[in-house]
């Protein structure tokens, strides 16, 4: 185990929503190195969140708070209690949470511990509440200790609200590499292709995650319809509001017989469909109330070698790990001519395809866990520093 000096007598907590299979590697290292506890306040119910792919436990410190939703909030009674109570000698909290947000906040500043924001939000939300919230989220942007961040593009953001640049920590939003690099049998991909009706070496062109507006669909359905290789076929994987339009637009478009919806697939499940894809796509785009904080969607396509085509309102893109030309396709958002020609510049050239594959995987590797909480680990070091805030 490895604790810094500095550490050794420092107890750190973390306040954050729910883990998730994505965190709890991160979290786990975390507890290997330096004195940290979590302390959950969401139950996995947050509108961003599958509940379907659950909360997470893991051999970290850590408790799952109990709580109410009301008016859409979640409260939870027994966190200022416990926060106050804590002797913690640094506090993290992630940006979410109307009620959990602004009483950690407010109890760090009460006791002066030292407070430092985890955040991906990358724009202004234009919603009435949000709105009215804004000069509060700015004042804490503001006046954390420290910030941690998913990529380059919240930094810049934040630059851009008035944030002094040295306070922010840019942590490569990552997931578990060893769940997704791993070798996948031809009986699994043989599974998945029978379970598609494709035959072996079809080009199948891949979205996996939520089907919901923020994802932009509809264009990635209208670019496929505008490929002259009419031999390709299009999986749009997972479950959402938008399901039924999709399916409705590809009859529409005469793409029903090279289209598939196999609906929800479980997160131990997700790899051999990287596997036998040829490209993956996420074409988001930004609306009142969201845009793409990352998609680690990119990370687990990016395991497997398989080429992403993501729209600028894509987090994973905005903020470095995907890299125009090189392991993938960046495009404007809503323009489906654009995904059109980069889908067919994929299709087209499979040595192209060979080289963004190798690509994907040479960045992907240095992409890590353990990089990421050494960033955290810094960003603690900085905020417990004297004088430095």
């Amino acid at each position: 185990m490895h604790v810094s000096p500095m550490h050794e007598k420092s107890r750190v907590v973390w306040v954050h929503n729910f883990a998730t299979h994505y965190t709890v590697g991160l979290f786990q290292l975390l507890s290997q190195r330096l004195p940290i506890e979590f302390l959950f306040f969401s139950c996995g119910g947050d509108r961003f969140w599958l509940r379907k792919n659950g909360t997470q436990r893991g051999a970290f410190p850590h408790e799952y708070l109990n709580g109410v939703r009301l008016f859409g909030t979640r409260l939870v009674p027994s966190l200022p209690y416990r926060l106050w109570r804590g002797n913690y000698s640094a506090i993290i909290k992630c940006v979410n949470g109307k009620f959990a947000l602004p009483i950690t906040y407010a109890i760090a500043r009460l006791k002066r511990t030292p407070f430092i924001l985890y955040t991906g939000i990358w724009m202004r939300v234009d919603s009435i509440a949000h709105r009215l919230a804004f000069p509060l989220i700015r004042h804490i942007y503001r006046k954390s200790d420290a910030i941690l961040v998913y990529g380059e593009h919240v930094k810049r953001y934040l630059i851009g609200e008035g944030v002094q640049p040295d306070r922010i920590f840019v942590e490569p939003h990552c997931v578990d590499n060893s769940l997704y690099n791993r070798s996948v049998s031809n009986e699994e991909k043989d599974a998945v292709l029978q379970s598609l009706g494709v035959e072996r070496g079809a080009k199948l062109i891949l979205y996996l995650g939520r089907l919901e507006p923020v994802k932009g669909l509809q264009h990635l359905v209208s670019a496929f319809s505008l490929l002259a290789d009419k031999d390709a076929v299009l999986v749009l994987a997972g479950t959402g509001s938008e399901a039924q339009r999709l399916k409705r637009m590809a009859f529409d478009l005469g793409l029903g017989s090279r289209t598939r919806f196999p609906g929800y697939i479980a997160l131990v499940d997700t790899v051999p469909y990287y596997s036998v894809a040829w490209a993956f796509v996420l074409p988001s785009v930004t609306t009142r109330k969201d845009k793409e904080t990352w998609g680690l969607v990119v990370n687990e396509a990016f395991n497997q070698g398989l080429p992403v085509i993501a729209s600028d309102a894509v987090g994973a893109a905005a903020g470095g790990l995907i890299e125009n030309g090189v392991n993938g396709f960046i495009v404007p958002e809503a323009d489906p001519g654009a995904l059109a020609h980069a889908l067919t510049r994929i299709l087209s050239n499979p040595p192209l395809r060979a080289a963004m594959s190798a690509s994907a995987r040479r960045k992907i590797a240095g992409w890590d866990q353990e990089h990421a909480a050494e960033v955290v680990e810094n960003a603690i070091r900085f905020a417990l520093t004297p004088g430095a805030c």
